[in-house]
């Protein structure tokens, strides 16, 4: 049986939720200026996004067990909503407490919406076409992240003070609303929760981090996350330094669309690739030539700098899927609860990034940039120690 308009409703839904993600990127440099932020100060916009993911995912996967994948999917829509909602209405306080706890709602409700959603998309249709399904949602998802930099850029960075976050926001819960009410209304295929086992879920959990392959597997998504989005969030000011091209905050912006953009390139690349080539080798190329691309943009500087760091996203790209598929290899009934975890470390998205702009406070951009290398280094070793516990 087909389920094309469920999984064209979904596929709305993985934009939807790439786009509000990226849009962060925006909002970093935006805030900055409007608080007299440093850069540490400013990343805690970072923090409280992605810190939602480590507090909401296990909340979140015990609340769909109860009402269902539908069902956690309106809630979402509707948490992320009020989030958007309430980010609006801060612009009036011009508190940064009050934005970055609206932040966070915003956050809890994509949490919401991606334990829901992710299972929901592998179970649309037979399960030897469930990677080609969440490749396609995924891929939404990428155009959503692609898009956001140069929508925000034109509507917030153009603008100026609380009131150039108010109209788009407001129209970001608007659309949220709209997203709850068809999902809500629209027949969608009945999915099993597959709720068995709550009661020993913490016991589940305990004995799920005996794999070591996990163990490493989730701190490579810890890593990796935090440094993608640490890189996205400090692209508008570096390029702004005068030293390497002194673009104007709106102009730098546009460009962020690109760093997302090439990410949505690698993912179809890859997908072809590691047809003919091993994951572990295509996930050790990647990070060796994530780590050249970073390390010549801190050496060489300049106007050379932009577009280096831009290549990075084209080879972050295939990062977290390769990742993610080589850390649950062989947890066989425990997939499931390994999976978990491996959400739960997107947290990374939350500290990196901060300790970022602490040392870019310290001892400037090139420094926290150039500390990327070290994610990357440990992701190339995760791949290599992978392959050597297969031979």
């Amino acid at each position: 049986r087909s389920h094309g308009s469920a999984l064209a409703l979904l596929a709305l839904l993985f934009f939807m939720w790439g786009f509000v993600t990226v849009l962060g990127d925006i909002l970093v440099p935006h805030l900055k200026g409007m608080f007299a932020l440093d850069a540490a100060g400013a990343m805690l916009v970072q923090m409280s996004f992605f810190g939602a993911y480590f507090v909401v995912g296990m909340p979140a996967g015990w609340l769909i067990a109860r009402i269902g994948y539908r069902g956690g999917i309106v809630t979402g829509l509707l948490v992320a909503a009020a989030g958007a909602l309430s980010f609006a209405l801060s612009s009036w306080l011009s508190s940064y407490a009050a934005f970055l706890l609206a932040l966070f709602v915003l956050a809890a409700g994509i949490t919401v919406l991606q334990v829901a959603a992710n299972p929901y998309v592998t179970l649309l249709g037979p399960p030897r076409t469930a990677a080609s399904r969440l490749n396609l949602t995924q891929g939404v998802n990428s155009l959503g992240t692609t898009l956001a930099p140069a929508v925000g850029s034109w509507l917030i960075l153009e603008g100026a003070g609380a009131e150039a976050v108010r109209l788009p926001y407001l129209g970001i819960a608007g659309l949220l609303v709209a997203l709850a009410v068809v999902f809500w209304r629209v027949p969608l295929p009945a999915m099993p929760t597959e709720a068995r086992g709550e009661a020993t879920a913490g016991e589940a959990r305990r004995g799920v981090w005996r794999h070591r392959g996990l163990r490493r597997g989730a701190l490579a998504i810890f890593v990796y996350v935090g440094a993608e989005v640490g890189i996205g969030s400090m692209l508008v000011l570096f390029f702004g330094r005068p030293e390497v091209a002194g673009m104007d905050p709106a102009d730098a912006g546009y460009l962020v669309s690109f760093y997302w953009g090439a990410a949505m390139v690698g993912r179809l690349v890859g997908a072809v690739l590691q047809r003919r080539v091993s994951p572990r080798h295509v996930l050790v190329g990647a990070a060796g030539l994530a780590i050249a691309l970073v390390a010549t943009t801190v050496i060489v500087m300049g106007t050379v700098a932009v577009p280096t760091l831009l290549a990075v996203g084209l080879f972050n790209s295939i990062m977290f899927p390769t990742i993610f598929s080589l850390a649950v290899d062989g947890l066989g009934e425990e997939t499931s609860r390994g999976s978990g975890v491996l959400v739960m470390a997107i947290v990374g998205g939350a500290l990196i990034p901060v300790g970022m702009g602490a040392l870019a406070d310290a001892w400037g951009y090139r420094v926290a940039l150039a500390s990327t290398t070290l994610a990357y280094a440990y992701i190339a070793w995760f791949a290599w120690a992978a392959g050597r516990e297969d031979a």
